[in-house]
């Protein structure tokens, strides 16, 4: 069983910039997708970014697509998000999460959704505010 946690969260001027982690232990990251959402009150929950761990696939929401960057480093079994310019929009609690991917195939509508991801983390709260 994968067990996620997450940190880097915090308080940051609109336009600035954080990096989020996403620490993975139990297993391998090996054949995974590991997935970004955010969960802001009163809004829906919204798959911002992922990653498969073995093809090296990417997904971005249009909302953050250009200014978020996610990235993994499987020796250290850690995933990341550079999130950078910022907006009051952005403030959220933000949680990894993982797929695992029993055999080859597309998964981008799992990482906008969050379907059938599971070891979700405990979020981090990220605040953007003046």
């Amino acid at each position: 069983q994968l067990q996620l946690v997450e940190s880097g969260g915090g308080l940051v001027q609109p336009g600035g910039s954080l990096r989020l982690a996403c620490a993975a232990s139990g297993r391998t990251l090996d054949y995974y997708a590991i997935g970004w959402f955010r969960q802001a009150p009163g809004k829906k929950h919204e798959g911002v970014s992922c990653i498969g761990t073995s093809d090296g696939y990417t997904y971005y929401s249009d909302s953050v697509k250009g200014r978020f960057t996610i990235s993994q480093d499987k020796n250290k079994k850690m995933v990341y998000l550079q999130m950078n310019s910022l907006k009051p929009e952005d403030t959220a609690v933000y949680y990894c999460a993982a797929l695992f991917l029993v055999s080859p195939r597309s998964y981008g509508s799992n990482c906008a959704s969050g379907a059938d991801f599971t070891s979700w983390g405990q979020g981090t709260q990220v605040t953007v505010s003046s």
